[in-house]
């Protein structure tokens, strides 16, 4: 089955969610605080207001997972399910770094099959489909071929690398970039070109990075648990607790191979 239709409303939404951003953007928002170190913004509630008005109305049927807005009860039981951020990386946004994005992807009996990531201040745009490749603003791209965590370009969360989290991987790699939004970092490691590598060892959400899964799968790589495990989408507790990777294959079995090392010890 393909996914043509699909990928094509996912990228015109994306395009539309990221015009409101970037009015906001360079008009200013207000910003609250949905908890403690969360901020949301009204930029947030008008792109996600966008984005779930025209995927119900291309795909009626369809379920939507939303950041911002609560999902059916009956969203589990659903084949076919919307997994969206209407701006991942809103704390960036706030502080003017143009490294946040409109993620928007779509899972199948769990397994994610289409994703877009826009950034709107770049006009990037990284999407795929399964079986289809992985493409920036239309040409193909693929993961790193480095193999060497001495070599790997090693993107991280900016917070994750301020509280210290990866103080235990001192002088494992080449570099260590601190970057906004685990949706861009991911379509950033899918392009291949930028970075080699992504540690995540504070929780995610379905919603951060279920488009950067398909990225960087249908880019040649994996996005997976510090186990080797890959995520099942849709699930009724959406939150993602276990360290996550995202590289070529043998870049991430050597890493795999040295944290079980570190574990043991």
């Amino acid at each position: 089955m393909g996914y043509e239709r699909e990928l094509e409303v996912a990228i015109s939404t994306s395009l539309a969610a990221g015009e409101i951003l970037v009015r906001h953007y360079e008009g200013g928002t207000e910003t609250w605080e949905k908890s403690e170190d969360n901020p949301v913004t009204a930029a947030d509630l008008e792109s996600d207001r966008e984005i779930t008005s025209r995927l119900r109305a291309a795909f009626p049927d369809d379920a939507i997972l939303s950041e911002e807005t609560l999902s059916s009860p009956t969203r589990t039981e659903q084949s076919r399910v919307w997994i969206v951020d209407p701006m991942d990386g809103t704390k960036e946004f706030t502080k003017k770094i143009p490294e946040f994005a409109v993620s928007i992807a779509l899972a199948e009996e769990g397994e994610p099959v289409v994703g877009v990531i826009h950034n709107p201040i770049t006009r990037v745009t990284v999407s795929a489909s399964r079986g289809g490749g992985c493409f920036r603003d239309g040409e193909q791209v693929r993961v790193s071929s480095c193999a060497s965590l001495s070599d790997a370009r090693v993107i991280a969360s900016r917070s994750e690398i301020g509280r210290g989290e990866f103080e235990p991987y001192d002088g494992w790699f080449r570099e260590l970039q601190p970057m906004g939004s685990i949706a861009w970092k991911l379509a950033v490691v899918a392009c291949g070109d930028a970075g080699d590598l992504n540690i995540s060892v504070a929780p995610k959400n379905e919603w951060d990075v279920c488009a950067g899964d398909i990225l960087v799968r249908e880019a040649g790589g994996r996005y997976v648990d510090f186990d080797g495990n890959p995520r099942i989408y849709n699930q009724s507790h959406t939150l993602i607790s276990a360290g996550m990777a995202a590289g070529n294959p043998a870049l991430l079995d050597s890493f795999f191979a040295r944290e079980r090392e570190r574990a043991a010890q």
